[in-house]
């Protein structure tokens, strides 16, 4: 991930739907453009942020995953 990261969310022991919910809180704050990096442990979050964005509009520019957590990439768009 090259592109620089605004706000970080760490979700890491949440189960569904909080990540998500604190995800949406979360954008509200970001301006337009801006980055945010979710960390997450709970595998829903596979299917419900890309639905999240893909929903709301914003860009999942990268999503990652690791032994123990999944990394999500998401630029704000206001359209």
């Amino acid at each position: 991930m090259n592109s620089e990261i605004d706000k970080i969310l760490d979700t890491s022991g949440l189960l569904c739907p909080e990540p998500v919910m604190m995800l949406h809180k979360a954008v509200r704050e970001l301006n337009d453009g801006d980055i945010i990096k979710v960390i997450a442990t709970d595998p829903s979050t596979t299917r419900d942020i890309p639905k999240f964005c893909l929903f709301l509009g914003y860009e999942l520019i990268q999503q990652d995953a690791d032994e123990k957590n999944y990394f999500y990439y998401i630029k704000k768009i206001v359209g």
